[in-house]
């Protein structure tokens, strides 16, 4: 096995602080059980919900018949996924001879049915642990401006983009106008899903909980960058910014009908065999007959290129982070063919909650920070919005849909790219749409001469 750096020791303290968070909260909360597998470095291969396996419907009675060996079929453990997908439910009340776990009843079906025929029901995470954010939220000056800073051009009007998220904080709009018309998503019964449980002030007693401004950070980001988008954010990663992989697709299957251009995708998930996403390549299926309509998704901050999902599936404008100079890649950046392109992802600075926090990771645990609304952030959490905007902005100002926007972007990404890095896409606005000319780019293209007086 090889040694260890010192910032992979460090990443795998903080990555069992997490883990220890997400099934604490799946279990008070849903009293659901989460499991993790090691990756043999101190890390996390993946998790997943015991009892829970996603199931291609044709093989849906074979599959029960292993999962439940000795018991008669029962049509109420079948939930629909999407379609060609169920999730097949174990009744937690069988005796312990009539179950199997989900690693055993998988490695049988392996064997007998074909490798992907059943996965687990995969927990994707905002948190570190699968990979976004990489950082805690981190203090900046009261009534700091964003970075990187707001277009003062238009751009994004009649683009429709959907983030599935943490949720929107309550005040975020009064607070920080460039979020004005950013949405709450709502739930099966077309009610509004909650607001983010953050929406406190610092006269409040209650801290911050972990992850919560996320969605609101994801979505300032994309109105900083397309600052006429009708952004609509979800609430699907409350418990502990985590949800399982059924909760996940669904509601991205609802929230096609609603016409949705772009989805904004800052969560992942690494899975069992590194096989693609069950779940997920069924909601796929679904989005192909929604021609145009494009997914941007984060690529995870392991700061390795062993693939996560969904951010390798096919089609997937895949993003990964650079670092603060935008001149290199962001070392907790994932990376590797799957990922597409970079775009900045360390020491941005957006919409966030007011009020007390309580770091949870190492080397900072304990540690108090206080809020005003604002904060730095990293992660290829926040480099995606990036470029879901400029898919946005771009396509209001050609007429293209989202495919045909985020082909030519990645087009000219591949123009720029750094060597060692990749294709990149910098922030741009104004008439011009020129990176190297726009007034929110704190230094020239790092691949070309200055040509301009910036």
């Amino acid at each position: 096995m090889p040694e260890q750096k010192s910032w992979e020791r460090r990443l795998a303290v903080r990555i069992a602080d997490q883990v220890s968070t997400i099934k604490q909260q799946f279990k008070s909360q849903l009293n659901q059980t989460i499991m993790d597998v090691s990756d043999g470095f101190g890390g996390v291969a993946y998790m997943y919900c015991e009892g829970h396996l996603l199931v291609q419907d044709k093989y849906v009675e074979d599959v029960f018949a292993i999962f439940n060996p000795s018991v008669k079929f029962d049509h109420k453990q079948i939930e629909r996924v999407v379609p060609g997908v169920s999730l097949l439910i174990q009744n937690p009340k069988l005796p312990a001879k009539n179950r199997r776990s989900v690693l055993d009843t998988l490695d049988i079906i392996d064997q007998q049915l074909g490798e992907g025929v059943a996965t687990p029901d995969h927990v994707y995470t905002v948190c570190p642990t699968g990979p976004c954010p990489a950082t805690e939220p981190e203090q900046v000056y009261y009534d700091c401006e964003p970075y990187p800073s707001l277009c003062l051009e238009g751009g994004g009007a009649g683009v429709l983009v959907y983030v599935a998220d943490t949720g929107l904080l309550q005040n975020s709009a009064v607070d920080h106008p460039w979020l004005q018309g950013v949405t709450r998503a709502t739930d099966s019964t077309g009610a509004l899903q909650d607001w983010d449980p953050a929406g406190i002030t610092l006269t409040g007693s209650n801290m911050i909980p972990p992850y919560a401004g996320h969605g609101t950070f994801v979505a300032g980001m994309i109105r900083a960058m397309a600052p006429q988008a009708h952004v609509i954010v979800s609430n699907v990663f409350k418990v502990a910014g985590s949800c399982l992989e059924k909760d996940f697709v669904k509601e991205l299957d609802q929230a096609l009908e609603l016409g949705v251009d772009v989805f904004n995708l800052s969560i992942t998930a690494t899975t069992r065999h590194d096989l693609s996403s069950l779940g997920f390549d069924g909601f796929l299926r679904r989005l192909h007959q929604h021609q145009g309509v494009v997914c941007v998704v984060a690529a995870g901050n392991n700061g390795n290129r062993k693939p996560c999902w969904p951010a390798a599936s096919p089609g997937m404008v895949s993003v990964g982070a650079l670092s603060a100079d935008w001149r290199g890649r962001a070392t907790f950046s994932n990376y590797g063919h799957w990922v597409r392109v970079y775009a900045p992802g360390r020491d941005l600075v957006n919409a966030y909650a007011s009020g007390p926090y309580t770091c949870k990771d190492a080397p900072y645990t304990g540690q108090e920070r206080n809020f005003y609304g604002m904060c730095k952030w990293s992660g290829t959490s926040f480099s995606t919005p990036i470029v879901t905007g400029l898919v946005a902005a771009r396509m209001s100002r050609t007429g293209e849909t989202g495919q045909e926007a985020a082909a030519a972007l990645l087009e000219e990404a591949r123009a720029h790219a750094i060597p060692g890095v990749g294709p990149v896409l910098l922030p741009r606005c104004g008439p011009c749409h020129e990176p190297s000319r726009c007034s929110c780019r704190p230094r020239c293209h790092p691949t070309e001469p200055c040509a301009h007086d910036c």
